[in-house]
């Protein structure tokens, strides 16, 4: 299930083809893209060489299903939180549409699939994290220790990634002196509460303010795909970071009902040159069309831009020799 190729523990497929006989990311977003209705997605296996999108047949229309899913979903979530003892938190509302929200959150986490310790056994360095909001949710993550930390790396991973399926690639960072932060968002894995967009921004916004406040001289941070879109709202203009790398976000995320305000587009800093962004030609995830105008806005306001024709979507590419130049990318662009 893992591959290793100079050093690098390379998690292909990140585990889930076939660990839950489930879609990927594609099959989650396409769930976005069809507002909400359902699919049925099939893996093709990376021994085949073939990149690890999806398959998609897409059952569009059939209200009754729909209906039912609805109520289920919703009643999974209202009886976790009944025993869960916490209080109502108005951060946990929905921003991006009382239906549409909860279900393609629900998708996501059971693309993510359950958490396994074996993941994360053999590495070294690595300790358990835990974060209070200020709502009273607990998140859960890891904190990968640099021998000599020069700065931290705040990662923010894909919506249907859990932090332990990507420990392993991550080491990659340590031997550029940063302890390394990943946690899992709200309602994921390790992390209490309702999956809400407007709640996990708010807990990124708290997250980098905490480990600004520790002292680091380097603060550098790093989105794949929707966790771009988590970072550029949780920092918005701010200058409290020395840099920020986008990886393949989408440049709005508005046409999937959600308020203008959350587009990552708009909330790009004036000044880009802590910024860069990169582009797989080959995603078929979140495709580059859907990635150009953040790009053109960005280049404009003195960002960087890296388009690159062998990547695919973050953490899917097809070998671990690619992945490695992805990750070279980031850490060049970091440390510059």
């Amino acid at each position: 299930m893992f591959g290793v190729s100079k050093g690098l523990v390379y998690p292909l497929n990140l585990q889930r083809a076939n660990d839950t006989g489930r879609g990927l990311i594609s099959s989650a977003w396409a769930t976005l893209m069809q507002h909400c209705f359902f699919e049925i997605s099939t893996a093709r296996s990376h021994e085949q060489k073939l990149y690890p999108y999806m398959n998609r047949t897409v059952i569009a229309g059939v209200s009754g299903i729909r209906r039912f899913a609805l109520v289920m979903v919703l009643s999974i979530e209202a009886c976790a939180m009944a025993h869960a003892n916490h209080p109502v938190s108005d951060l946990e509302d929905s921003v991006c549409g009382i239906v549409r929200e909860p279900l393609a959150f629900w998708q996501f986490r059971q693309v993510a699939g359950a958490l396994d310790a074996s993941r994360i056994r053999s590495i070294r360095n690595i300790e358990r994290l835990s974060f209070t909001t200020r709502d009273g949710r607990e998140l859960g993550g890891y904190k990968l220790r640099a021998d000599n930390p020069q700065g931290y790396l705040l990662v923010a991973q894909g919506n249907a990634v859990l932090a332990d399926q990507i420990m392993g690639v991550l080491t990659f960072f340590q031997g550029y002196g940063l302890d390394v932060y990943v946690y899992d968002y709200r309602g994921y894995g390790l992390s209490e509460g309702k999956s809400r967009l407007k709640a996990i921004v708010s807990d990124y916004r708290e997250i980098v303010a905490a480990l600004n406040a520790q002292g680091y001289g380097r603060r550098y941070l790093y989105g794949m795909s929707m966790g771009g879109v988590i970072l550029t709202n949780a920092i918005g203009p701010s200058e409290e970071y020395d840099a920020l790398v986008l990886d393949s976000p989408p440049s709005r995320i508005s046409g999937l009902g959600c308020p203008e305000n959350y587009d990552p587009v708009r909330n790009l800093p004036q000044d880009g040159a802590k910024l860069m962004l990169i582009i797989g030609l080959k995603d078929r995830v979140v495709p580059p069309e859907d990635i150009e105008e953040l790009s053109q806005v960005l280049a404009q306001r003195g960002g960087r831009v890296l388009k690159s024709p062998e990547f695919a979507h973050p953490l899917m590419d097809l070998d671990s020799t690619i992945l490695r130049r992805r990750l070279q990318s980031v850490a060049d662009f970091l440390v510059r």
